[in-house]
This record gives structure tokens, C-alpha cells and sequence, in this order.
């Protein structure tokens, strides 16, 4: 049974999203692969990118690397990865992210700032430290050293290896859903974002750089 819906008013005009059923034994043993593991369910890119199913498997794997067994803890890389999402006008990777980001503890006026394209204001240093990171290599392809070093002072060489890591991963993850018109779970309501993807999407948090300086 499809687990997803289709975006409304749009035509099925791309690539297939294949059902378990319809599988090669390749991709079915890929996709019960992924079922069994952390995500317990395949959604999103997989769904496109399981008409290959050796890239499928390597993607998932390093996806579950990125997602669940880094330094940087479910608090950060969520605020990573919603930053990310936001950036591409991921509207599939927010869905799938945002309710998470709350759990793991992100105010959600932070979120709601995040989403809306306003500066947000940080109570927690290294919120702040994640955010301003990510917005720099996002918005100007480099991350100048203050932010680079106020990473690697919480997170040692290994927090910054990984977290530049897992913006790059969400940043493919978004442009796949966005080219394949990827439809998000039908249990997860999707918002358009606003303005849609461009440069002018992530502005500087209002106290970011006392944090960062």
C-alpha cells in the first residue's frame, strides 16, 4: 500500500515511484533493508533512488550515518537539517523534519522564524553556532573562520567534519525531492516556503554573532 499521497494538482510526470510489489529482487532486498533499519519505513528520495538499487543502498547507509550516529545529537543536527531544508524549499524534507526538530527539543519559535525566512533569536549558544554555520555555507558556498572555529571549540574536528557533511547530504536530499516532486508521507501536512529557494532565504539570527565571534 502507497504510503504517500501525490502532490495536489500536480501530474505524475516523472519518474515512477515504484511500489514493493512492482520491484526487482535488487530493489525489493534494498528495500526491506531500509524498512528494517532506523527508518522503518522507505519515504522520500529512496523512493526515487531506488531505480538504482546499489546507489539506494549506499545512500541509505550514509544517510543513517549522517542522521543517527554523529557527534553532534539530535538537537543540532535537526536545526542543521531544517536550515537545510529551508535554504532549497524542501517542503517534503521540512514535513518529514519539523515535528523531529520539535521533539528533540528546538523552541518553536525558533522553527517558526526559520520557516518564515525571519532572523531568529537564539537563547541557546550553540543553536546559534549550528545555525549561522549552516546559513553561511549555504548562502555563500564558504563559512568564514569565526564561525568555522566556534564549531570545531563545541565540537572538536570531528563535529565539523560532520556537520558540514550532513548540511551537504540534506542539501541532496532536498534537491531530489524537489526534481522528482517527491510526495511527503500522507500522515505529515506540508506548508509551501515562502519565497521559494533563493539566496535571500536565510538571514543572519539577531544575536548570532556575539556567539560565533
Amino acid at each position: 500500500m502507497n504510503v504517500e499521497t501525490k502532490i495536489p494538482g500536480a501530474p505524475r510526470d516523472r519518474i515512477p515511484l515504484i511500489e514493493p510489489e512492482a520491484m526487482t529482487d535488487a530493489q525489493r532486498r534494498v528495500h526491506d533493508e531500509i524498512v528494517a533499519g532506523p527508518r522503518g519505513r522507505m519515504v522520500g528520495p529512496l523512493r526515487a533512488v531506488i531505480h538504482n538499487p546499489d546507489l539506494a543502498r549506499d545512500w541509505s547507509r550514509l544517510g543513517a550515518q549522517l542522521r543517527y550516529e554523529t557527534s553532534l545529537g539530535n538537537r543540532f543536527s535537526e536545526l542543521a537539517i531544517i536550515v537545510t531544508a529551508r535554504h532549497w524549499a524542501s517542503e517534503v524534507e521540512w514535513a518529514i523534519h519539523v515535528g523531529l526538530a520539535l521533539d528533540a527539543g528546538l523552541p518553536l519559535a525558533l522553527i517558526e522564524a526559520i520557516a518564515a525566512g525571519e532572523a531568529p533569536h537564539f537563547e541557546n549558544e550553540r543553536d546559534a553556532i549550528v545555525y549561522e554555520y549552516c546559513r553561511q555555507i549555504l548562502l555563500h558556498c564558504r563559512v568564514d573562520s569565526a564561525a568555522y572555529a566556534a564549531v570545531r571549540t563545541h565540537w572538536g574536528d570531528v563535529g565539523v567534519v560532520e556537520l558540514t557533511a550532513l548540511i551537504g547530504y540534506y542539501s541532496m536530499v532536498a534537491m531530489t525531492l524537489n526534481a522528482h516532486e517527491i510526495p511527503a508521507p500522507s500522515d505529515l501536512p506540508t506548508a509551501p516556503m515562502i519565497d521559494g529557494c533563493g539566496r535571500s532565504a536565510l538571514p543572519p539570527a539577531t544575536n548570532a554573532r556575539e556567539h560565533v565571534a
